[in-house]
């Protein structure tokens, strides 16, 4: 079954955070994808939703027969001011569900939400070098390589880079924004 063409998105509500969390903790025991060594709970993955959605952004959710087979959200880039018209990317999937178009559909959809909010840039911070899925996807969404930070992070006794992808959203910065800040 192609799971990308069988899964539905939506806006993630409170009910999906139960399957969120273990997604994010599989990747979080088992990847490299995010350098996190111990996953969050429930309570904490709550706050962080409720962060995301306080602020504006979307964090949204892939669902098939049985339930939660992704997530993805955007939030600031950094908290200053200046990079208020910035968000990073953040996309899991369950394991059973990888490599159908399911993390591509789910970043496309991110990337219309943000740009229709306002937001100019966005960025990719992706753990590990080696991580060809999440640049495959990102590179498919039309972000461009812009560096690498090699073996910033230790996870699983092994030194690792970050890369970082990123693409422009609707204007991006042909024009000044608007006087009011995005999101």
């Amino acid at each position: 079954m192609n799971t990308a063409a069988a899964s539905a998105l939506r806006d993630a509500t409170e009910a999906d955070l139960p399957a969120v969390q273990a997604i994010y903790a599989y990747h979080v025991l088992h990847g490299t994808g995010t350098f996190e060594e111990v996953p969050p709970d429930l309570a904490e993955m709550t706050r962080r939703w409720g962060e995301v959605r306080r602020r504006g952004f979307p964090w949204l959710v892939a669902t098939a027969p049985g339930g939660v087979v992704g997530f993805a959200y955007a939030n600031w880039f950094r908290p200053r001011s200046a990079f208020r018209f910035t968000c990073e990317d953040s996309v899991y999937l369950d394991p059973d569900h990888c490599s159908h178009g399911l993390g591509t559909r789910l970043l496309e959809e991110l990337l219309v939400r943000c740009a229709a909010a306002g937001a100019r840039q966005m960025l990719a911070v992706i753990g590990d070098s080696a991580n060809a899925a999440s640049i495959g996807v990102h590179r498919r969404c039309g972000f461009a390589p812009v560096g690498t930070m090699p073996a910033v992070g230790l996870k699983f006794g092994r030194w690792l880079d970050v890369v970082f992808m990123q693409r422009a959203l609707g204007a991006g910065a042909s024009t000044p924004p608007p006087a009011a800040p995005p999101l």
